[in-house]
Formats: C-alpha cells, sequence, structure tokens
C-alpha cells in the first residue's frame, strides 16, 4: 500500500461490450417472460459473478444439451455453438434462443463459406474453449486449429495453395498476429478473413490497457479465469510495461500486499465483467491510499445489438419491447 496519496488509472473502454450485454439481457429478459426454470447451455458469458447473479434469479446452467429436460427452453451461450448442437436440441424437442454474438456468428459464416469452396481453415484459438469448438463445428472437415506461434511447425494441410487463416474473436491482437506472421513463412499463400475476426471490443480493451501499462506499478484486471479476454489482458499489461499484473474475480481477492510501494493502479476489466465489479475495486483501492481515479479513454463504444430473434419475436408479441441504449441491472452508471 502507499504511504503518499495514490492514483487510479482506469481504463475506457472497459467491461461489457455489445455481445455480452445482448446475452446477458437475453436470460433476464427470459427469466422475466417465462418465468423460471430457464436453461443455459454452458455459461452465458465467461464471468463467475454474472453466472452466480442469474442462477439465483432462475437460470439453470447445464454442461451440456442432454441435460436439459425434453420439451423445455435452453437458452445459448454468446460463444456460439455447433450445428450439431443445433440439431441436438432440435431432436429433443428443445425450445432453442441462440444468444451467440453477431461477431462470432460472422466468423461461423466465414468458416462455411470458405468450406464450401474447398478451401482449408487455420482457426487461430484456444484448444477447448466454446467459440472454438463452436466455428471447428461449422466445418470440421475443413479447420485445423492452431493454438498459438509455437504450433505452426505442427500444421499439416491438404493444400497450401488453398488456405486461409480465422481466429478467436476474443484473442491477444498481437499474438494473433504473431501466429499469422509464422503461418504465412509456412504458408505463402495463406489468405487474410474479408474482416478483422478479433471483436473491435477486444481490441478497444487491449490498447487502453497498452496506454496506461506504462506508467502503472501494478496493473489490476477484473475478470474471471476462464475468460480469454481478461486474461489477455493481465498479459498485455505486462507485456506493455506494467511492474506487474494480477487479475481478481473481485474486490475480495485483492491482497494489499500487491500495493506495497506502489503509487499508480493501473485498473481495467474484461468484455464480460459488470461494471459494479470494478467499481467495488476502485473502492477498496480507495480505502488503501489510492483516492484519485483519472479515466483513460482511448476510444468510445456505441455499438448495440438487437436481442435473439426468437426472444425479440416473443417480446413483441406480448406487447413488450426493449428501450435502446439498455444497461443491465447488473451495471452502475459509468464515471
Amino acid at each position: 500500500m502507499t504511504s503518499s496519496p495514490g492514483r487510479i488509472l482506469l481504463a475506457a473502454p472497459r467491461g461489457y461490450c455489445a455481445g455480452v450485454d445482448r446475452a446477458v439481457e437475453a436470460v433476464e429478459r427470459a427469466l422475466e417472460h417465462y418465468g423460471a426454470p430457464v436453461y443455459v447451455r454452458k455459461e452465458i458469458v465467461h464471468n463467475r459473478f454474472v453466472v452466480e447473479s442469474l442462477s439465483a434469479r432462475g437460470a439453470v446452467f447445464v454442461s451440456e444439451t442432454d441435460e436439459v429436460p425434453p420439451g423445455e427452453r435452453v437458452i445459448f451461450s454468446a460463444h456460439g455453438v455447433s450445428p450439431a448442437v443445433h440439431a441436438e436440441a432440435a431432436q429433443r424437442h428443445l425450445v432453442t434462443i441462440d444468444a451467440t454474438c453477431p461477431l462470432v456468428t460472422k466468423v461461423h459464416k466465414e468458416a462455411v463459406r470458405f468450406a464450401s469452396r474447398d478451401i482449408e481453415i487455420l482457426l487461430i484459438g484456444h484448444e477447448g474453449h466454446e467459440e472454438v469448438e463452436g466455428t471447428a463445428g461449422e466445418a470440421p472437415d475443413h479447420v485445423h486449429l492452431v493454438t498459438g506461434p509455437d504450433a505452426v511447425d505442427e500444421v499439416t494441410v491438404r493444400n497450401p495453395e488453398k488456405l486461409v487463416w480465422l481466429s478467436q474473436t476474443t484473442l491477444s491482437v498481437d499474438e494473433t498476429m504473431e501466429t499469422v506472421r509464422r503461418l504465412r513463412e509456412r504458408f505463402p499463400k495463406l489468405a487474410d478473413p474479408p474482416s478483422d475476426d478479433i471483436c473491435y471490443a477486444t481490441q478497444n480493451r487491449q490498447v487502453a490497457v497498452k496506454k496506461i501499462a506504462p506508467d502503472a506499478d501494478v496493473f489490476v484486471v477484473v475478470g474471471s479465469a476462464n475468460s480469454s479476454n481478461s486474461v489477455r489482458l493481465v498479459e498485455v499489461a505486462l507485456e506493455s510495461g506494467a511492474r506487474a499484473a494480477r487479475r481478481v474475480d473481485t474486490a475480495a481477492e485483492l491482497d494489499p500486499a500487491w500495493f506495497d510501494g506502489a503509487g499508480t493502479v493501473g485498473l481495467s476489466s474484461g468484455a464480460s465483467v459488470p461494471e459494479v465489479l470494478v467499481r467495488d475495486v476502485i473502492a477498496r483501492l480507495g480505502e488503501w491510499g489510492f483516492g484519485e481515479v483519472q479515466e483513460v479513454r482511448t476510444a468510445t463504444e456505441d455499438l448495440i445489438f438487437s436481442l435473439p430473434r426468437e426472444l425479440r419475436a416473443d417480446l413483441k408479441n406480448a406487447g413488450q419491447g426493449r428501450a435502446p441504449g439498455r444497461s443491465t441491472a447488473m451495471d452502475v452508471a459509468p464515471l
């Protein structure tokens, strides 16, 4: 902890992206409209606080579709699912609400389109991540997973003349481009996707962290361990000059020893983190002498995605709508 007044450099943008906001609201509105229980396949977003809060309101999170009783309603998470999951849901006569982030859906469609032209896809991402499983499931015979720069030498393809790369949307921009660079050294004909796959929110949060990191004695990222973009923010902070960086789910995990001798704390949050958790961290740091808060803004985000069409149709029929610019009940107003 600091013996003199310390400051917090607060990254902006931070926290909820449009896809997460849409997915969380989908569960909230479904609970309000249909009543509990509402089943959700996998975590709706990768944040422990959000999942526990929705569970307390009647959401039932399951690992696989076959855990949902036949004929019940199930929401697919923001990370997306493969066609096989949709087929299984149909076989079980489940009523589905697809809360896949539209930016993830874009990558799915790219995979289908390239596979239809018999182009092999080098998918950069983390093995076992739901988003990667969903994208690969769109074209399993054409997708090769590349987990990072060190995995490039292990890639084997049928035709090096017909290749394209795609990526998980929540990766580190710098590491992804290094992976692409190495892939292109091996496969000079490797084509780029028609548009950037790494989502705008992931990039914006990394840029804000890079801006603050050189001035931070300690950088704190609020986010869960299974949140890819939150984990990446810790790495970006260290790579960009922060003397130390820590990830916490909540303020309760902060250790005062981390801040001994520190004068400046950088602070950000992953794209699945409600703002209330950041405010709790600010309050705790304030108790330890970091009373000055300076917001460092590198971009402004105003993108809003409409609710999943299945839910939107039911709400419309019931005379309910969605107010534009809505902020979830688990959020508070920005600084």
